[in-house]
């Protein structure tokens, strides 16, 4: 007997720094009275780490000689990053917890608003009890359950949204203000160890009715069905987009601004939508939005008195001759903040997150501390959201709570925006328009967004019930056609394994004809179920009706 877990969410923010290297589930197995007393280095077995580095697998013994297998995922990035993974992890968990720490509202409102609805879908109707468990001391105050409570709703998680948020997903909610051995061994645990219970009581009155049904009949057993083979697993392909957004701006590919000193010699050049994106400053330099769409009276000084764009009399030869889709050139008024552009713009191609980096480049170049200072405070105004106050010590608080998981937002900036958008994808969520993107990636040898079609598709069909494959006008023959024809062999191998999983579903179908010599001999070979199982059955079926016993197999 096994119970398996898994946990998502980081909760290390919410702690002193004392307990930041300790996690809820490490701290959890290490104080547990149910886990055996053995040698601690075999207690805990993490080795699966250096294998998949998205999440943390430990393995205990509880209960005696139950074996425990926990999956830990600190990052909610593998749902984007291998969304196969993590819906095999859902599948299988007996027991899902969901950690986040109440002082990092900003991740626990992606937890709510992106991956606690894929976890409800993924669930489905799969009565899998899920802990949500809010982790940390509030920082405004003494902590407070009370759901009525709107003292410190501005800048934490009060218990009234997780409890919300409990509800949405039918889960139990808990509150651990600190890793003692109250909050970890009687509440949080307490809350554990009763699931672990019913699991396995499920589990022992499951094998208890199989072995029930397999000694009826007089003794007479049906033939077993073997499981299917294992579907090829596709592996992610690791995002390179950082990389890519670096190189577009050392290799100065595409370049639509010119940076310019006070005495008109180059500085550096960039792009409009990065820029635009990062910065509603530069959305009012290049006339994306009005004065009037911004309002906000410091951003609108801070483009007027850093910048000056396109005037044609200090560039007269420049501008000799140019078309519509020349550069937009740009002056830079402040001396200090234009000896320092190339470090801002690294800073902002690589997502605007890295602060400090950018404060000790400029401490590098500026040796004056308040020109330091000047330059910093520059960077906040231009990375400024209208009608709220930017600080260093907000910019610290947030980046230390959530160094992890910005990793990628760069690419979160210019992902599902109109911000001088010029080529615009329409998915409407059927499977063959997920294959018409796939072609068009092909063509244009993006390889990665080809991929990510790939798993669309994959998991597109895997979630389709067998009445539903069985009625469907979709030809899964013409897909493999397409995958093979457009070099998707990981597609067309893994649609050939699909189509021998579910023999008896496409073989009844006409296209199944359309299959070629060498396609249909695959298929033949791993076709589930068997041929043999077939003809073993049918001898079955006659000896049950020639008995006259009453089968409940059957």
């Amino acid at each position: 007997m096994s119970v398996h877990i898994v946990a998502f969410g980081n909760e290390r923010g919410g702690f002193s720094e004392d307990d930041q290297q300790r996690s809820l589930i490490w701290t959890y197995l290490g104080r547990s009275a149910l886990v055996s007393e053995t040698d601690s280095s075999l207690l805990l077995n993490s080795a699966n780490y250096v294998r998949n580095p998205a999440f943390t697998e430990y393995q205990a013994c509880v209960f005696g000689n139950v074996r425990l297998v926990v999956h830990d995922c600190p990052l909610w990035d593998i749902f984007e990053s291998d969304w196969y993974t993590s819906r095999n992890l859902i599948g299988e968990a007996d027991i899902i917890v969901i950690k986040y720490s109440v002082n990092d509202k900003s991740s626990f409102q992606e937890v709510k608003d992106i991956y606690a609805p894929l976890i409800k879908k993924t669930l489905n109707h799969c009565s899998v009890p899920v802990i949500i468990s809010a982790v940390g001391a509030r920082q405004n105050e003494v902590p407070c359950t009370c759901p009525l409570c709107i003292s410190d709703r501005g800048s934490c998680v009060t218990a009234s949204e997780g409890i919300q948020l409990a509800k949405e997903l039918g889960a139990t909610y808990l509150e651990l203000h600190s890793l003692n051995d109250f909050y970890i061994g009687k509440y949080f645990g307490g809350v554990l160890e009763y699931y672990m219970i019913q699991s396995l009581n499920q589990k022992s009155s499951e094998k208890m009715k199989k072995r029930k049904k397999s000694h009826k009949c007089n003794g007479v057993k049906p033939p077993q069905l073997d499981q299917p083979e294992k579907m090829p697993i596709l592996k992610g392909e690791a995002s390179h987009y950082d990389s890519d957004l670096h190189n577009l701006l050392f290799c100065c590919q595409c370049v639509d601004v010119i940076f310019y000193s006070e005495d008109l010699k180059e500085v550096a050049e960039a792009h409009r939508i990065v820029l635009c994106s990062i910065s509603h400053v530069f959305m009012l330099l290049f006339n994306v939005k009005s004065p009037a769409d911004i309002q906000d009276s410091s951003i609108i000084r801070t483009a007027q008195t850093l910048f000056t764009a396109n005037q044609e009399a200090l560039f007269p030869i420049l501008n000799h001759g140019s078309s519509c889709n020349s550069p937009v050139r740009v002056i830079v008024k402040d001396s200090f903040f234009c000896s320092c552009l190339s470090d801002i713009l690294h800073f902002i191609y690589s997502g605007a997150f890295q602060w400090e980096l950018l404060e000790e480049h400029i401490k590098k170049k500026l040796k004056d501390p308040e020109n330091v200072e000047l330059v910093l405070e520059r960077v906040k105004c231009i990375l400024k959201i209208p009608g709220k106050i930017n600080s260093s010590r907000n910019c610290r608080s947030y980046l230390s709570k959530r160094p992890l998981q910005l990793c990628n937002s760069s690419l979160r900036l210019f992902f599902n925006t109109t911000v001088l958008a010029d080529v615009m994808f329409k998915i409407q969520g059927s499977i063959l328009q997920a294959m018409s993107l796939l072609i068009c990636a092909e063509m244009y040898q993006v390889s990665r967004l080809q991929h990510i079609c790939e798993l669309y598709i994959i998991t597109q069909l895997q979630s389709m019930p067998s009445r539903e494959l069985a009625s469907t006008s979709l030809s899964v023959v013409s897909l493999l056609r397409k995958a093979k024809f457009h070099n998707s062999d990981c597609l067309s191998n893994w649609l050939l394994h699909f189509i021998a999983s579910n023999y008896l579903i496409f073989s009844q179908k006409p296209e199944f004809e359309d299959l070629s010599v060498e396609e249909r001999n695959f298929v033949e070979m791993h076709r589930w179920p068997s041929s043999m199982y077939l003809k073993q059955l049918a001898e079955y079926r006659n000896y049950i009706h020639s008995r006259k016993c009453h089968c409940l197999v059957m």
